[in-house]
């Protein structure tokens, strides 16, 4: 994949001038025909900007941060900072998209970094204060960014594809060289927000009986108060948020290929391994074996035609 397939693919989702809504939650993608002035905006959770076309300045703090098609740039939460658009014209619009990340995302994902064994003391470690930082846009990134958008196109890719490639968009940036500072970022974010802190906790307990008194309980409210604002902020009780939560990573384990269907229902806090079936079904639509071959037959299939003669 090159740049000229990642500036097709944000053209096609932005046909207005100025922020088109993408079909992700918190993703937007901008289109400009000429140079824009400084205007002041603001972001309300850890985000990933990513330039296809054009050249832009976003200032925070005073600090002047530049970024292109050769670079990213991450923002931290609830940032008021000014932007402006250098190059743009009419042959050539500037393009670009903002992705807000769930700052849990960031967290699960460099758990997994087996090989980053400082990830450990960086959870732990009290965040150094951190505002935004810009780093280089390779060929691994640009990858998975034009696999995500190709995947908002079709009902079915964006539920099961589309968390994957956030996943791996989020890795390839831990990969880089700014890995201790994009930790810092979503540990801030994490830890000033209540219900981030219980979602992460939901991760770390999937496996174990979980009510909504244990939950309101990790950040001092009672349940009465907690469950509006969790709705509030997830869209979701915190039942339908459980529970998706669990299937979402019963999903993950069983492309994965290493577990049974029995002992990926326990994982995932489901001691009757029937009821898991049946959830499952109900959430993805194929039994957990039925969508465990369909997906390794599609990866069978991707990767035969990627070796086909052209």
């Amino acid at each position: 994949m090159t740049p000229g397939d990642l500036v097709a693919e944000l053209a096609d989702r932005a046909p207005d001038i100025g922020g088109n809504i993408g079909l992700w939650p918190g993703l937007t993608i901008y289109r400009f025909h000429e140079p824009a002035a400084p205007t002041w905006e603001e972001v309300q959770s850890l985000s990933l900007c990513v330039v296809s076309q054009g050249r832009k300045c976003v200032t925070v703090d005073g600090e002047p941060y530049f970024y292109d098609p050769f670079k990213y740039l991450v923002l931290n939460s609830h940032l008021h900072f000014q932007a402006e658009i250098l190059e743009a014209s009419s042959a050539k619009p500037f393009l670009s998209f903002v992705l807000q990340i769930d700052p849990v995302i960031v967290r699960k994902v460099s758990v997994e970094m087996l090989e980053q064994r400082r990830s450990e003391m960086l959870a732990e470690a009290t965040p150094r204060p951190s505002t935004a930082f810009v780093s280089a846009l390779d060929a691994g990134l640009m990858s998975s960014v034009i696999r995500f958008l190709r995947a908002l196109t079709t009902g079915p890719d964006r539920r099961i594809l589309a968390p994957a490639y956030l996943q791996e968009m989020v890795y390839r940036v831990l990969q880089a060289e700014q890995y201790e500072r994009l930790l810092e970022i979503a540990a801030s974010q994490q830890n000033h927000d209540p219900i981030a802190r219980v979602i992460a906790y939901l991760h770390e307990n999937l496996a174990e009986p979980v009510t909504v008194a244990d939950l309101a309980e990790q950040v001092a409210m009672s349940p009465s108060t907690f469950t509006p604002l969790f709705r509030q902020s997830t869209g979701k009780s915190p039942y339908q948020f459980l529970k998706e939560m669990r299937l979402t990573r019963a999903r993950d384990l069983l492309v994965r290929g290493n577990c049974t269907v029995a002992s990926v229902s326990r994982a995932v806090g489901y001691p009757h391994a029937s009821h898991f079936i049946n959830e499952f079904r109900r959430r993805f639509g194929l039994s957990p074996r039925a969508y465990c071959d369909l997906t390794v037959l599609r990866s069978e299939l991707g990767r035969q035609q990627e070796i086909a003669p052209r």
